[in-house]
């Protein structure tokens, strides 16, 4: 790819594409700016794929760092005023999300959505992603144990805010 050949880009594309837009949507919360920021992400990639060193990262994790950075870019272009956490809150739940019922499905999503974004980055590539400490710390371009501190913050909000819903 960083030659230029289309057919080993448009394979990777085919390879990476369903856990970009997983993980952008995660992210955004919203389907159709997860398309758009996808494909922004694999222009990135072919335009940029000479900088990715095959003995630094793996690719894929790579094109995560990518894919945060044009999630990020997009945001300060779109509403430079506007916290992103409080963009992102959606109170539609995804439509592949691993819980018992709709109502606590939606808990958990608000809940991840709620953290801040560098632990739910660190949430969200760890445990939707199957990203190792190692990988998430590569893509978030952050310490093993950055992210190990950011895991366990994160960890504790959400079962603190999950326990707190669950009483009331």
């Amino acid at each position: 790819m960083a030659a230029g050949d289309q057919a080993a880009f448009a394979q990777l594309v085919q390879r990476h594409l369903n856990d970009m837009l997983a993980f952008i949507e995660r992210m955004t919360g919203n389907r159709a700016d997860a398309e758009d920021i996808a494909q922004d992400t694999f222009t990135k990639a072919w335009q940029q794929a000479r900088k990715w060193r095959p003995g630094r990262a793996k690719y894929r994790t790579w094109l995560f760092q990518v894919a945060m950075n044009q999630t990020r870019d997009r945001w300060r272009r779109q509403r430079p005023t506007e916290d992103l956490n409080e963009v992102l809150i959606s109170p539609e739940p995804m439509p592949d999300q691993a819980a018992d019922s709709a109502a606590q499905a939606q808990r958990v999503r608000a809940a991840l959505l709620a953290l801040p974004e560098r632990q739910r980055c660190a949430m969200i590539l760890s445990h939707y992603h199957g990203m190792n400490n190692i990988e998430a710390a590569q893509a978030l371009e952050i310490s093993v144990e950055a992210v190990e501190s950011l895991l366990g913050r994160a960890r504790r909000t959400l079962r603190q805010k999950l326990a707190t819903e669950r009483e009331a």
